[in-house]
């Protein structure tokens, strides 16, 4: 910004001086590795490739039981571009409860002058970040597919996808706290990298009066649906359970894709909720689709849309799809 100083006295000599803007803080990002077992989720990932692209400093955090802490920590070291790995590991820390992870994050946030913080768009992303925007007073910019590498502006689908939300974020936020779609971003490789671990104490936690109780898991050895680039997906005109599984599970498996099913499919019971895709359930834009028998417009087939090369059969007469 020009400033022009005019002197009090005609006679005096102008002077034009130039005031430098305020100084902003170098970005320094921080991505949340989530584990499972000792593995890390490869959604995770793709928020890595996001962090690095505002081309800041980039670290992680991993958190855990002891064991499933050292068994992820082989591969989380060899992420490409991540400075540091910092690990917590503890019986409070195994299951990832948002009231005992979100406080020990925004304590790793100020002592290390972060900036930006990002997790995928994954259940526990969706849990853990909300609380950990409030406890830094920043607004969470949710599910984004594109960043600037400015990192204050950002990109996200809204209306089941019918239109694309571009977000500022303003000064007032210290620290970004953004979730990114799995499927919108590249997974970093786990080649050739070199990170240094620094182990944290878990002291500065806060008390948690939530306790974890039980989880029931699906175990398949399909890819996870809400990461999968490649989806088979059914609706209510397969007409059963039974005619679900047998036209949809080969297919699926020759395809080597996930399953995926329409609300009205699940309500149903034609599939489990743990496979419902779209508005109401799990945001799945893989890059090719088989859609059989889907409602004609609905919010999953609408969600199936974005980025994804869709390969439709109808039932229904009078079908018709809008694209």
């Amino acid at each position: 910004m020009l400033h022009r100083l005019t002197p009090l006295f005609p006679a005096a000599r102008r002077l034009t001086t130039r005031i430098a803007p305020p100084t902003r803080r170098l970005a320094s990002s921080l991505v949340l590795l989530e584990q499972k077992a000792g593995k890390l989720n490869e959604a995770s990932l793709t928020a890595v490739t996001a962090a690095k692209s505002l081309g800041s400093e980039t670290q992680a955090i991993l958190f855990g039981s002891k064991s499933d802490v050292e068994k992820a920590l082989k591969e989380a070291k060899k992420i490409n571009n991540i400075s540091t790995v910092y690990t917590a590991s503890s019986d409070s820390f195994a299951h990832l409860l948002a009231e005992a992870v979100a406080p020990f994050i925004a304590s790793v946030i100020k002592d290390k002058g972060v900036t930006h913080v990002f997790a995928a768009h994954t259940a526990v992303g969706k849990n853990v970040f909300p609380r950990l925007a409030g406890l830094l007073d920043s607004s969470l910019i949710a599910d984004i597919t594109a960043l600037e590498a400015s990192g204050s502006q950002f990109t996200r689908p809204i209306y089941a996808g019918n239109a694309i939300l571009t977000i500022e974020s303003s000064d007032k936020d210290a620290v970004k706290v953004i979730t990114v779609r799995p499927t919108a971003f590249e997974r970093a490789s786990t080649e050739s990298g070199s990170s240094t671990v620094e182990e944290l104490n878990e002291s500065s936690t806060a008390t948690s009066s939530s306790r974890f109780l039980s989880e029931e898991l699906t175990v398949s050895a399909r890819p996870d649906l809400a990461s999968a680039s490649r989806v088979v997906s059914g609706g209510r005109a397969l007409k059963s359970k039974d005619s679900f599984d047998q036209v949809l599970d080969p297919l699926a498996d020759a395809f080597g894709a996930a399953v995926g099913a329409s609300r009205a499919a699940v309500d149903a019971g034609y599939a489990d909720n743990s496979l419902q895709v779209g508005q109401t359930g799990k945001a799945s834009f893989p890059y090719y689709t088989p859609v059989l028998n889907f409602e004609t417009d609905s919010p999953a087939r609408r969600s199936l849309l974005q980025n994804s090369t869709l390969l439709l059969e109808f039932r229904e007469p009078f079908s018709i799809l809008l694209v």
